[in-house]
């Protein structure tokens, strides 16, 4: 049973990383293509993409970090992580624009390093 909880943490602060990898690129994406060619601002800068996009982030820190900090006992990884999400928070705040794009891109980063953590802290404590 611990060796099913441990490869379903495991398997979510990858995807956590995945899902922080895929926000950064949206991000930046987004401002130079919009940018660049003024095409796709409907789509690509669209609130409900990054009302969704936090939820996803807190659910899985929520599941993946949370349960590894009860497990190895080190809030590093669940201090960092909820850092980011923070700022992902703060994103949805200000404006369209670099503001909104620089706050999440720091958020995700932050995000993805906790679920770095938490997996070498894992590896570490909860075999």
């Amino acid at each position: 049973m611990r060796s099913l909880i441990f490869s379903i943490r495991h398997r979510l602060d990858k995807v956590g990383m995945a899902l922080s990898a895929l926000c950064a690129v949206h991000c930046i994406l987004s401002i130079v293509l919009i940018a660049s060619l003024g095409l796709g601002g409907h789509v690509l800068l669209n609130p409900a993409i990054h009302r969704i996009g936090l939820l996803l982030a807190v659910l899985v820190a929520a599941v993946a970090i949370g349960s590894g900090a009860l497990r190895h006992r080190q809030p590093v990884p669940f201090v960092v992580a909820m850092t980011g999400l923070s700022f992902m928070g703060g994103a949805l705040a200000v404006g369209h624009g670099v503001e909104e794009a620089v706050l999440t891109v720091i958020g995700v980063v932050l995000v993805a390093a906790g679920h770095v953590l938490n997996l070498r802290y894992c590896r570490k404590n909860c075999a």
